[in-house]
């Protein structure tokens, strides 16, 4: 599948609705990013890049979340800042992950990242809660490199 093909199959509106559900919840920032293919390193190292690239790490309490997709490899990670990473346990986004990967195989894509988002706000909402002066620091919009 190209990544043309794999956005064309996207509800856009409809994952950048879920972001902001999430983040209603939460004071956590979500952001999805999408590109074709991992090149120069492992998923995770090319995510951690651009998690910085799009300036996540600076988020007044460091509690941004990334989902990284590479569409034509069907494969994604998802990245917390080290607020978050300082306070869940260890394990944290396996079970969101593990769902994900099922409704990939399935090609599920919007139904898959939609409820990914919704699954980070719920876990988030317990370690940072959304506070009345919450502001939203990061774009909802979903961020893709051709």
């Amino acid at each position: 599948m190209t990544q043309k093909e794999f956005l064309d199959q996207l509800d856009q509106p409809r994952i950048v609705q879920a972001i902001k559900d999430a983040e209603q919840q939460t004071s956590g920032e979500i952001r999805v990013h999408i590109q074709p293919r991992v090149t120069g390193g492992d998923i995770r190292f090319v995510g951690e890049r651009t998690f910085e690239r799009l300036g996540m790490t600076k988020t007044a309490l460091r509690n941004g979340v990334l989902l990284f997709i590479a569409s034509e490899e069907k494969q994604f990670t998802i990245l917390g800042d080290k607020g978050i990473d300082d306070k869940v346990p260890p394990g944290f986004w396996d079970e969101i992950a593990a769902k994900l990967t099922i409704r990939f195989k399935n090609s599920e894509f919007t139904d898959g990242i939609a409820e990914a988002i919704s699954a980070v706000g719920e876990h988030l909402k317990t370690y940072f809660p959304r506070s009345a002066e919450d502001v939203d620091e990061l774009s909802n919009e979903i961020d893709v490199d051709e």
